[in-house]
């Protein structure tokens, strides 16, 4: 199970480079890694999504925002001497290096020390935290399709057309402040944003209800991810068609940000949606079939196995 693009010491490097980083060029590259599908609330919430949203460590090192002299920097703090002159790409390059050979080592270093300690229970902890963390990403992508399962069977059960009886849709699935931003793009691409659970339930209800859409999500891997931040945040990114009657109008992708009701330990509320709604119009026919989630040439990958 990969969880993100990076491996545990990949990230862990990040967090030194990033650290240096303004925190107006922070919330810049979390614009950029997601999209502008994200907001982030503060410093610690941009640097968490920026690891969360990327797909390889190359590609982050290779951001305009991430500076070449704080590439350099932080390969002088690890003890890497490189020439004072050298370019960005360089740089890159040797980061990449420092980061594979620590994971290599320590690979290396664990299942030697496994070999020669087989029969003690002290040998090296890493293995464990390896299957602590499969299970918690394993959970989460069961968790995410669980959740969009019961999510869009009850917004669709709201359509008229489908003659199904409408189940219990409403204001009580979202907290409070609930944030609902709704972009659809057909002939003109139209941006729209919403506050509060009452305001987004009706919003989306007129989607279903109104406009007698039929949301079918991909709950394949390919279609669907999810990540948990440290702060219990649970992320869910899908992608699917929508339909009216017997015509697939165009495909959505969405991103849902969960946090559990702290009064009931498995009721999960909606914090924030980001809906893209892409038009027959806008997209190749090949896409329609089982739409994969990518954000602008898969600029967003959320974490999944």
């Amino acid at each position: 199970v990969i969880m993100s693009g990076l491996s545990e010491t990949e990230r862990v490097g990040f967090k030194k480079i990033l650290s240096s980083m303004t925190d107006v060029d922070l919330r810049s590259l979390s614009d950029t890694v997601t999209n502008k599908m994200i907001v982030v609330e503060n410093v610690t919430e941009a640097m968490e999504t920026i690891l969360s949203f990327s797909k390889s460590a190359e590609e982050l090192l290779r951001r305009r925002k991430v500076h070449r002299d704080l590439i350099f920097k932080y390969l002088v703090k690890e003890g890497v001497t490189m020439p004072p002159t050298s370019e960005k790409h360089q740089l890159v390059k040797r980061t990449l290096e420092l980061w594979s050979s620590v994971t290599v080592g320590q690979a290396k270093h664990t299942s030697e020390q496994l070999n020669s300690c087989k029969t003690k229970h002290n040998y090296n902890e890493q293995p464990k935290k390896h299957t602590k963390h499969d299970k918690i990403t394993h959970e989460t992508l069961i968790l995410g399709q669980q959740f969009c399962q019961w999510f869009f069977q009850i917004l669709n059960s709201q359509n008229p057309s489908l003659g199904q009886q409408p189940q219990d849709w409403g204001p009580q699935h979202f907290w409070p402040d609930v944030k609902l931003r709704l972009l659809s793009r057909a002939t003109t691409e139209q941006m729209e944003e919403f506050q509060g659970a009452e305001v987004v339930s009706l919003r989306l209800l007129a989607l279903t209800s109104g406009e007698r859409l039929v949301f079918s999500p991909n709950l394949d891997p390919h279609g669907l991810r999810a990540v948990a931040s440290p702060h219990g945040l649970v992320l869910v990114g899908v992608a699917g068609t929508i339909h009216r009657d017997q015509f697939c109008l165009g495909i959505f992708e969405q991103i849902f940000g969960l946090i559990r009701s702290p009064l009931n330990e498995n009721s999960w509320k909606i914090k924030f949606i980001n809906l893209k709604i892409r038009g027959q119009d806008g997209i190749e026919g090949t896409e329609v079939a089982a739409p994969a989630l990518n954000y602008n040439s898969s600029e967003l990958q959320l974490l999944c196995s």
